[in-house]
C-alpha cells in the first residue's frame, strides 16, 4: 500500500511539481532553520528563539533516536525503480522522517509567536506539504511522514509554550541548561566513541550525535549569554544586519573546518564542530558583538 502511494505520486510528476517538491524539501532542512533562528534570536526575542530552537532540537533528538533503533531502509533502497531525488539529504535511515519532524516542530512553534490560529494552521499545512514532498522524492515512506509529523507537532504545540515560560524564569532556564548541557555532550561523546572506536553504524548514530553535540553547545551558550552578556534585541537595521552577518559567517566558518578532520577522525571532528557551532551562535557571537558595540546589554537599562 505504501509503495503504491509513492508510485501514484510519481505518476503525477512534472517539472513544476519537481521544482515545488525540491523547494518544500529545502524548507525542511537545517540551513534554512538556522538562518531564521539567528534572525529571531537577535531581532525578535531570546525567549522566542529559545522556545522554537528547543522545540526543534527535542523533536529531532526523539526522531533520530527512533531512526537509530528501527533502522528502516528508505523507499528507493527497497524499490530501485522509484525515481528518487535530493539523495544528499537522505543521510540516515527512513523511519521517522527527519524533515517532517523538523518542519512540524519548527514552523508551528514559529507561528505561535504570531499568536493567531490561522498562522498555526498555515504552518501545520506547510509541515504536511514538506512531508509529502519527501514522499514525492521517494526518500520516505508515508508512515515515516505521519509519525514525524506527530512527533514534531507534540513538540511545537505542547512543549514550546512551557519552554518559553522556562526562559522567562532565569533560575529555571539555567537549571535546565545545567542539566541538558552535560547530558547532551556526554551522550554525543559516547556515540562518537562508539562509531570511531567500536565500528558503530555511522548511518544510524551520526545524525543523532551531531544533534546532541549541537544541543550541548547551545545550552552552554545559553548559560554564557545569561551570565556574561544578557543582550537586548537589536532594532537598529544596520547593526542588526551586522550582528546576523557576523554570526552566520562564523557558522559557515565552523562548518568549513570539516576537511581538517579526515577519516578516522571525521566523527570526532563532527562532534567538535557542532559543539562549537551551538556555543558560537548562542553565546560567543553575542559576547563578541557586545564587545564590538553591535549589541547592548540589558543590564545597562537598570
Amino acid at each position: 500500500m505504501q509503495y503504491d502511494f509513492l508510485v501514484r505520486l510519481q505518476e503525477l510528476s512534472s517539472p513544476l511539481l519537481d521544482a515545488a517538491a525540491n523547494i518544500l524539501s529545502l524548507l525542511g532542512e537545517q540551513g534554512v532553520m538556522i538562518v531564521v533562528l539567528v534572525v529571531i534570536y537577535y531581532i525578535v526575542g531570546k525567549k522566542e528563539a529559545f522556545a522554537v530552537f528547543s522545540s526543534l532540537l527535542i523533536a529531532e533528538v526523539v526522531t533520530n533516536t527512533i531512526k537509530a533503533v528501527v533502522r528502516a531502509p528508505r523507499p528507493f533502497m527497497v524499490h530501485p525503480t522509484l525515481a528518487a531525488d535530493r539523495l544528499e539529504t537522505a543521510t540516515g535511515y527512513s523511519f521517522p522522517s527527519g524533515h517532517t519532524t523538523g518542519a512540524a516542530a519548527f514552523y508551528p512553534a514559529l507561528a505561535r509567536l504570531n499568536g493567531k490560529a490561522w498562522a498555526i494552521a498555515v504552518a501545520i499545512v506547510l509541515a504536511i506539504l514538506i512531508g509529502l514532498s519527501r514522499n514525492y522524492l521517494a526518500v520516505h515512506w508515508p508512515v515515516d511522514v505521519i509519525v514525524g509529523l506527530m512527533i514534531g507537532l507534540v513538540s511545537s504545540l505542547a512543549l514550546s509554550p512551557h519552554l518559553a515560560k522556562w526562559y522567562e524564569d532565569e533560575e529555571k532556564r539555567l537549571k535546565f541548561c545545567r542539566i541538558a548541557c552535560p547530558i547532551s555532550l556526554a551522550a554525543a561523546l559516547l556515540l562518537t566513541a562508539h562509531m570511531s572506536l567500536l565500528g558503530g553504524d555511522e548511518r544510524a548514530w551520526g545524525d543523532l550525535m551531531r544533534l546532541l553535540a549541537l544541543s550541548g553547545g547551545a545550552w552552554a551558550g545559553c548559560m554564557l549569554e545569561t551570565r556574561k552578556v544578557s543582550f537586548r534585541v537589536q532594532h537598529r537595521p544596520l547593526k542588526a544586519v551586522a550582528v546576523i552577518g557576523l554570526t552566520l559567517v562564523g557558522v559557515i566558518g565552523i562548518m568549513a573546518l570539516k576537511p581538517l578532520f579526515p577519516s578516522p577522525f571525521d566523527q570526532l571532528g563532527a562532534f567538535i564542530r557542532y559543539s562549537i557551532l551551538g556555543l558560537w551562535a548562542i553565546g560567543l557571537s553575542p559576547l563578541i558583538c557586545l564587545r564590538l558595540g553591535l549589541l547592548d546589554s540589558a543590564s545597562s537599562d537598570s
